[in-house]
C-alpha cells in the first residue's frame, strides 16, 4: 500500500505523503505538551470539588493558649466534660452539632462548649475549616481559627500569650482583659497575671 501511494502522482497543491505524516506527528506532540502545560477542564473541576480541609498543629504553644482560654471561660476545671458545657455551668448531650441552646442566667446566652462559642460564630467557624461535628478536636481545631483570624496566631507562636495579644483575644472572649482591664462586653474577666501565670505553667508542664 505504500508503495503504490508513493508511486501516484501529485496533483498541484497536494502535499506529499511524507509531509502530511510529519506534520500529524507533529501535530500530536504539540497537543500532548498543551495537555501537560494546562490541566484539563475536567480535572480542574474534581480539583476544586474536593478542597482540601485546612487543620491547625497543636504545638505545646498552641496546645497551652487552648488550655488557657478554657481556664479564662470556666470550662478547664471540667476536664472533657468542659466540651459539653453550656453557659452557666449546664452540660449538653451529643457532640453532633452545637447544641443552640439559649439560658437565661445573669446574662442570656446561647454559648457552648469548651471554648464557649456562639452559634454564629461556631457556624462560621465549621464552614471555613469543614468541621462536621462538636466533637473536642473540632472546638480545639475552630478555637485556633478564631486566633488565626484576629491575627495573633503566629505572635503567640513566636512569643507566647503577651499583654498585647490578649487584648486582641479579649474581642473574641469576654472573660480576656482588654487594653483597660475589663472586659470589652461588660462581664467578668481574669486578670493579665492570672492568665500569664497560667499560660507559663501550663506551657512548662507541656514540654516537659
Amino acid at each position: 500500500m505504500c508503495r503504490l501511494l508513493h508511486s501516484l502522482p501529485l496533483r498541484r497543491g497536494q502535499a506529499s505523503p511524507s509531509t502530511t505524516a510529519a506534520a500529524t506527528a507533529l501535530g500530536l506532540l504539540l497537543l500532548a505538551v498543551s495537555s501537560l502545560a494546562s490541566p484539563s477542564q475536567g480535572s480542574q473541576r474534581r480539583s476544586g470539588a474536593e478542597p482540601e480541609q485546612r487543620v491547625y498543629a497543636i504545638t505545646p504553644e498552641r496546645q497551652a493558649l487552648l488550655n488557657t482560654i478554657r481556664f479564662a471561660e470556666g470550662t478547664w476545671k471540667q476536664g472533657g466534660e468542659g466540651y459539653r458545657t453550656l453557659y452557666g455551668g449546664g452540660r449538653f448531650g451529643s457532640l453532633a452539632r452545637h447544641p443552640e441552646i439559649v439560658v437565661t442566667k445573669r446574662y442570656r446566652s446561647a454559648a457552648a462548649g469548651a471554648y464557649q462559642f456562639l452559634p454564629n460564630t461556631w457556624r462560621e467557624a465549621a464552614e471555613k475549616l469543614e468541621l462536621r461535628s462538636f466533637d473536642p478536636r473540632s472546638q480545639d481545631q475552630a478555637a485556633l481559627y478564631l486566633v488565626d483570624r484576629r491575627g495573633v496566631l503566629e505572635q503567640i507562636d513566636r512569643l507566647g500569650l503577651t499583654r498585647e495579644v490578649m487584648a486582641v483575644l479579649a474581642r473574641e472572649w469576654a472573660s480576656f482583659p482588654s487594653v483597660s482591664g475589663g472586659s470589652a462586653y461588660g462581664q467578668p474577666v481574669k486578670t493579665p497575671e492570672e492568665l500569664a501565670r497560667f499560660y507559663r505553667d501550663n506551657l512548662e508542664s507541656l514540654r516537659g
